[in-house]
């Protein structure tokens, strides 16, 4: 079974000039060109293009995509990890949008309000037990109370930081520039100054700044903000070379 490119473009929400210029880039070849000249798609392309379409959705950009594609060929397992990733998500969005219902139904209806049931799924205390495991409970009512401190727009400047340091790791990582080269060390820099500036985190030494590194790599949450398996490890042997250099 195979799909034209304005069905493909029609599905997906995109466009035939970006699915086309994807070709040109040779992140996803159509299966085959019509005597027309029209691009067809098949079975095996248009999971391609489902892996793609998840991956800009996590923020990353085509030259990143290419990367994480080449190095996790086996679409099922890489689907498998994507998967797991919307459920969390899912279950997150389902939670928000029932708190936002039943707090429309409540105000029309002129009833009170309960915090627990207007604010379910906006908690973002949800892995306060892991923090309090691995750095104790000092370092999460540090971390709770700086949070809760901050305006809306102190938010997404901190959020837009984050995002943009994430961005340039994965960037670098699809790129293959080597991790003890200029690019790569300037970003473990960086990530060493954007841990440093955390409340709650204990001081930021050579041993803290190797563990995370390795965490990075063994947890799949972490290893997720960083486009996979491969993009971690990358982050994390350019801050081991950061560490023997600086720390």
């Amino acid at each position: 079974m195979e799909w034209s490119i304005q069905q493909i473009a029609r599905l997906s929400g995109t466009t035939s000039r970006t699915l086309r210029h994807y070709g040109d880039i040779g992140l996803l070849e159509p299966s085959r060109i019509g005597a027309n000249g029209y691009r067809y798609y098949d079975q095996a392309a248009l999971v391609r293009l489902q892996r793609i379409l998840l991956l800009r959705d996590l923020g990353l950009g085509l030259p990143a995509i290419a990367g994480v594609l080449s190095e996790e060929a086996d679409d099922t397992d890489a689907l498998v990890t994507h998967l797991r990733w919307l459920r969390r998500e899912k279950d997150r969005l389902d939670r928000q949008i029932g708190a936002v219902e039943l707090t429309i139904e409540k105000l029309r209806r002129g009833e009170g309000l309960m915090a627990e049931e207007a604010l379910d799924g906006f908690d973002h205390t949800v892995h306060r037990q892991e923090v309090e495991q691995r750095w104790g409970e000092k370092s999460y009512r540090d971390g709770d109370r700086w949070w809760r401190g901050m305006t809306d727009e102190e938010r997404a400047r901190w959020r837009e930081r984050q995002n943009a340091l994430l961005a340039g790791w994965r960037e670098a990582a699809a790129s293959g520039v080597p991790n003890g080269g200029e690019v790569a060390q300037a970003l473990a820099r960086r990530q060493f100054e954007w841990l440093s500036g955390l409340p709650g985190v204990p001081v930021v030494d050579r041993d803290y700044y190797l563990g995370l590194a390795e965490m990075y790599v063994a947890d799949e949450r972490f290893a997720a903000n960083y486009g996979g398996a491969a993009g971690a490890t990358f982050v994390r042997d350019a801050m081991r070379v950061y560490a023997e250099r600086e720390l």
